[in-house]
């Protein structure tokens, strides 16, 4: 007897090509906020997630009031590269729209949070206008392809950086749902023509995400996704790229059967044409072999496990047609964004802007608008959730330098809050157990003075922390990581490296705020007279105490 499918399963293959009753939904349903059961889970392959407001929910509830519903939109911008005018659309929508707040994330886009259902149309209109969209950004597909982000560290970095966009498009849903329900019936082609030999009528088992890095940084975490492609740079020529299988961070508090696992390196293609090729049919392969039945063991490294990393190659290569090459061999030394000026090959200007948990504050947000106003830049997400004006002359430099002095925005920062990450978390999203994009700022204040004390202000230890054990933020490859549990509880985790190539593990459970300071007031006095030359804090923590 076969094992039953998860729910899932049956509202993806039923939906009509991800439609459902989401027309329904939107234009009918007045009674609520939320769109249909069914249509919950079909509206994320548009890129769109519901949320409500959390802090509000004892309130409304006193008065029998519904929750506070609103939905969350996220684009889909292979490579994390926009021009001025772009910015300026995403700018005034948000002002029209939603909460107001522009939110970078951890993969290279933007977040909207707190639209209201009968906001949605409109507000997918204006950015399919300015030739925006959110198709697949979040959903059971393969969702924003990431690439590293400072132009300055390759002259192929175009070269490389388009990957992400030919990847995206390749990978993209056939279906045409997403102009059918948002953009007034809008037809690009005839319904027949809405086959879709990769996704099928099932899509993936979950959702699933891609990287592109150029050593030698690690800005986009290549390991932690479920393909990451390592570019192999020789005299200035794209050689191809090692491709790495299996990486995903989620884990279930309490449920022994899911882990954190890094990708595996499975060989090196030389073309194009392979590597596109390879990495569609890693797709197929997880399409096919992957668990539907238990969506929290249906990510990619659980199928790698169950084949074995040489199984699984082997199905590929057979999928393929030709066999990988041996991996190329490469190194990252850093992880970090750049910040402030840098130059490329070409004598252009890079200026990175460190937006703290990606959250624009609204002085940066009226910086940015007017730079986006002189056209003088793009615009470049970082995997670190910063924001980089992009391609600037010597000239327009100056420009960009007044707006700088006037806005006030070369404010110092500490190296530990430079080198922090925090997903959402509390209140908007609904599987958090406890704060992060709120609380880690006033935890690194309050870390501060005790590096001060240890002479470490200038070490650049990466801190992370999630509301929950999903990893959002990136917190099991990072030298401090934090991971909710409960209410201003969080797992310490402890022993990742710099360069985010080893997983940390778990030092203490469910510490309080008081726990976790005298934990790291006691671990860096160690680190200060324990240490081997040159031993990075993660690589002492990972040797010493673990």
């Amino acid at each position: 007897m076969s094992e039953k499918l998860s729910p899932i399963e049956a509202i993806k293959t039923k939906s009509d090509g991800l439609r459902g009753t989401l027309k329904e939904s939107i234009d009918l349903d007045n009674h609520t906020g939320n769109v249909r059961p069914d249509d919950e889970t079909l509206v994320k392959f548009h890129g769109m997630y519901v949320q409500d407001d959390r802090d509000r929910r004892a309130e409304r509830a006193a008065k029998k009031l519904d929750k506070l519903y609103s939905f969350m939109i996220r684009l889909r911008i292979p490579g994390g590269v926009i021009n001025a005018e772009q910015w300026i659309a995403t700018h005034d929508i948000s002002e029209e729209y939603g909460t107001g707040i522009l939110k970078i994330t951890t993969r290279q886009t933007l977040q909207l949070h707190g639209l209201l259902k009968h906001q949605l149309r409109p507000t997918i209109q204006a950015f399919n206008v300015a030739k925006l969209d959110s198709i697949a950004a979040c959903g059971d597909v393969n969702r924003n392809v990431i690439a590293s982000s400072h132009p300055q560290l390759s002259p192929l970095h175009k070269e490389i950086y388009e990957y992400a966009d030919k990847i995206s498009t390749l990978l993209l849903p056939k279906t045409q749902s997403y102009y059918d329900v948002f953009i007034d019936g809008e037809k690009i082609y005839e319904r027949s023509s809405e086959a879709d030999p990769l996704y099928e009528d099932r899509y993936l088992p979950r959702k699933f995400k891609i990287a592109i890095a150029i050593p030698p940084s690690n800005d986009v975490d290549v390991f932690t996704n479920d393909i990451g492609l390592i570019a192999i740079v020789e005299n200035n020529e794209l050689k191809g790229f090692n491709i790495a299988i299996g990486g995903g961070l989620a884990t279930t508090h309490g449920n022994p059967n899911t882990y954190s696992r890094l990708g595996s390196i499975i060989g090196f293609t030389d073309t194009e044409e392979k590597t596109l090729k390879a990495v569609y049919e890693i797709l197929t392969v997880q399409r096919d072999f992957g668990n539907r039945v238990d969506r929290k063991l249906s990510r990619l490294k659980y199928t790698v496990d169950k084949l074995t990393v040489e199984g699984f190659k082997e199905e590929l290569e057979k999928r393929i047609g030709f066999k990988l090459a041996p991996e190329k061999p490469f190194e990252f030394t850093e992880r970090s964004d750049r910040f402030g000026w840098e130059q490329n090959h070409e004598g252009k200007w890079f200026y990175t802007l460190f937006v703290e948990h990606g959250v624009i504050k609204p002085y940066q947000k009226e910086f940015l608008y007017g730079v986006a106003k002189l056209n003088v830049s793009n615009f470049i997400f970082s995997g670190n959730q910063n924001l980089i004006l992009g391609e600037v002359s010597n000239e327009n430099k100056v420009k960009i330098e007044q707006l700088i002095e006037q806005f006030n925005i070369a404010k110092e920062d500490s190296v530990l809050r430079k080198n922090s990450m925090a997903c959402v978390a509390l209140p908007t999203c609904p599987l958090a157990l406890a704060e992060a994009q709120r609380y880690l700022p006033v935890l690194v204040t309050k870390i501060e003075p005790i590096l001060e004390k240890y002479n470490l202000q200038n070490d650049e230890i990466t801190i992370r922390m999630t509301g929950c054990p999903n990893g959002c933020g990136r917190p099991y490859v990072s030298e401090l990581g934090f991971i909710g549990t409960g209410p201003e509880q969080y797992n310490f985790m402890l022993g990742g490296d710099r360069y985010g190539e080893r997983l940390n593990k778990l030092y203490k459970e469910k510490q309080t705020e008081s726990q976790i300071l005298e934990e790291v007031d006691s671990l860096l006095g160690r680190y200060v007279n324990e240490r081997n030359q040159g031993e990075t804090f993660g690589d002492f923590a990972f040797r010493a105490i673990l």
